[in-house]
C-alpha cells in the first residue's frame, strides 16, 4: 500500500487537520442539552436506533473496516455509565462510540463544530452530541447533562487530543482537564485506541487501511487522591495505554506526518 502524501505540522497539540471549514457558532450560556418532551424522545429513538445504527454499522464495515478489540469490557460496565477516551484520527470517530456500547446509547463530547451546521442541530444532537461550551457561563449546563447520561448508564466518549490527524498512527500529547468528568461522576473510563491495519480479502484492493479499536480494561477514580490529582492520575494510565498499543502494533501509514523545521534551523 503505496502513502499517500506527507502533512507537516507545527504544533501537536492544537494543528487541526480535519479540513471542515465550519464557521463555528458560539455555544450559548442556555444552550439545551435534556429535551425532556416525549415527542423528542420517541424521534430521537427512531433516528438513533432504527436509522442511524445500522447505517453507521453499514458504513464502519464497508468503508474503515471496523474490528474491536476486548469490547468485551463493556458489555460487562453494561449496567453503569462509563467514559471512553481515544485517539481523534477520524471525522468518522463519532460513529465507532455508539457501536462500541450499543444497545446502550453513546454520547460524544463534541467541539461547538457539531451544532453549527444550519439545519442538522436537532439531529446532531439526536445522534449523541454534547457541544462543549467555550465559557464558563455554559458549563453549569454541560456539566448536568454529563452528569444526567452517566447516571443512565450511557456511554460518553471523549477525544482528549481534541483535533482530528487523520490516519495518524502515533498518539499525540493531551490535557487532563476532560478527566474531570469520570472523577466528578465517579465513573470509570475505558481508553481505545484506533490503530490501522492492512485490509485483507476483497477489500485488499482498498487503498485505504483498515480501523482495529482497542479497548483497555476500566481505570476508576482514585478516591484518596484529591481531585485534581485523580484526573491527572486517569490521564496518564489512558495516555501510557494508548502509547502502548500504538507502539505494539504493527500499523500501516497511510499519511506520515512529519514536524516543520524551525525558520532558526532553517538558517544555519
Amino acid at each position: 500500500m503505496k502513502k499517500e502524501h506527507v502533512i507537516y505540522y507545527s504544533d501537536p497539540l492544537n494543528d487541526d487537520f480535519a479540513g471542515t471549514n465550519i464557521n463555528t457558532q458560539e455555544i450559548p450560556a442556555n444552550f439545551c442539552y435534556l429535551h425532556r418532551s416525549l415527542l423528542w424522545r420517541i424521534a430521537t429513538f427512531l433516528v438513533y436506533y432504527v436509522v442511524a445504527i445500522p447505517l453507521v454499522w453499514l458504513m464502519a464495515k464497508l468503508l474503515l473496516g471496523l474490528k474491536f478489540e476486548n469490547r468485551t469490557v463493556l458489555k460487562r460496565l453494561k449496567k453503569q455509565g462509563v467514559f471512553l477516551y481515544g485517539n481523534h484520527t477520524q471525522i468518522l470517530d463519532a460513529y465507532i462510540p455508539p457501536l462500541a456500547v450499543f444497545p446502550k446509547k453513546g454520547y460524544i463530547a463534541a467541539s461547538p463544530d457539531a451544532v453549527s451546521i444550519p439545519g442538522i442541530r436537532h439531529l446532531v444532537m439526536m445522534l449523541g452530541a454534547l457541544p462543549v461550551p467555550a465559557g464558563v457561563a455554559g458549563m453549569r449546563h454541560f456539566l448536568e447533562a454529563i452528569k444526567t447520561r452517566c447516571g443512565e448508564a450511557s456511554g460518553i466518549a471523549i477525544y482528549p487530543e481534541v483535533h482530528i490527524w487523520p490516519f495518524y498512527t502515533g498518539i499525540r500529547p493531551f490535557s487532563d482537564l476532560s478527566f474531570r468528568y469520570p472523577v466528578i461522576c465517579n465513573a470509570p473510563v475505558v481508553a481505545m485506541v484506533t490503530t490501522y491495519r492492512k485490509r485483507k480479502g476483497l477489500f485488499a484492493l482498498c487503498r485505504r487501511p483498515g480501523v482495529t479499536v482497542t479497548f483497555s480494561e476500566p481505570f476508576y477514580p482514585d478516591r484518596s487522591l484529591s481531585p485534581r490529582e485523580a484526573q491527572a492520575d486517569l490521564c496518564k494510565k489512558v495516555y501510557d495505554f494508548m502509547c502502548e498499543v500504538s507502539a505494539s502494533t504493527e500499523q500501516v501509514e497511510y499519511i506520515r506526518y512529519e514536524q516543520k523545521k524551525a525558520e532558526s534551523d532553517d538558517k544555519k
